[in-house]
């Protein structure tokens, strides 16, 4: 059992709270607009969830998972997340999130854009290309031999490590994509994005995915694409 911190409470936060109280993790689930707003989703989370501030989530023992529009990860403070082990799942998307700078030039990767904003955390990528209705359905317990895999990538072996266990709790097996720079690989529009859990890229056919799917979509990747 761990403790577990969400800030963000959309769908792939909602998802990742779910999964983790499956387990048999404690989440402490937070967003912008105050734990009286998180009312109804801890309800259906059930005892091991509660409502918290982003400052009680950011302080979860264990583990937090930033899922929040990328251009509000610069509204947090720089030191929130000091000394945590973190699981960004930020995609950029410039009609949302305001154009920026390093990542059009390809400078740098969305993670390292969330490493360099919180310098003391270790950020490992993850989530962050895979619809949540397919993450919600396609875990699978530990040995079972239709486990789909995720990927992650990040530049710390222990927080790393610390991840990957995370995910084989959900019912994932995991696929080290290299570190925060290699990233890009998996981000928006790459081959390995959402639809690589897929039937012809439609969320509502979900299919199993496996590390010698996702491999050949890896190399594919093109960082001439936004």
């Amino acid at each position: 059992m761990s403790e577990i911190g969400i800030i963000g409470s959309g769908n792939i936060g909602s998802t990742v709270a779910r999964l983790a109280v499956d387990a048999g993790h404690d989440v402490v689930v937070a967003n912008s607009r105050g734990p009286a707003s998180l009312a109804d989703l801890v309800g259906q989370l059930g005892p091991r969830a509660r409502a918290g501030t982003v400052e009680e989530a950011a302080a979860a023992r264990d583990l937090v998972v930033l899922t929040i529009p990328l251009g509000r990860v610069r509204d947090l403070p720089t030191d929130l997340l000091a000394g945590k082990v973190v699981v960004d799942t930020c995609n950029y998307y410039p009609e949302r999130d305001g154009d920026t700078a390093e990542l059009d030039s390809h400078e740098l990767t969305t993670s390292e854009l969330v490493q360099r904003h919180f310098p003391g955390a270790r950020v490992v990528k993850a989530f962050n290309n895979i619809f949540a209705a397919n993450l919600g359905v396609l875990q699978r317990p530990a040995g079972s031999p239709e486990r789909t895999t995720l990927l992650t990538a990040g530049d710390d072996e222990d927080a790393e490590r610390v991840v990957a266990a995370f995910l084989d709790s959900l019912g994932y097996d995991v696929l080290d994509t290299g570190s925060l720079a290699d990233s890009w690989r998996f981000q928006r529009d790459q081959p390995a994005y959402a639809g690589a859990y897929t039937e012809d890229g439609d969320p509502e056919r979900p299919r199993r995915t496996t590390r010698e799917d996702l491999l050949p979509l890896l190399e594919r990747a093109d960082r001439s694409v936004r």
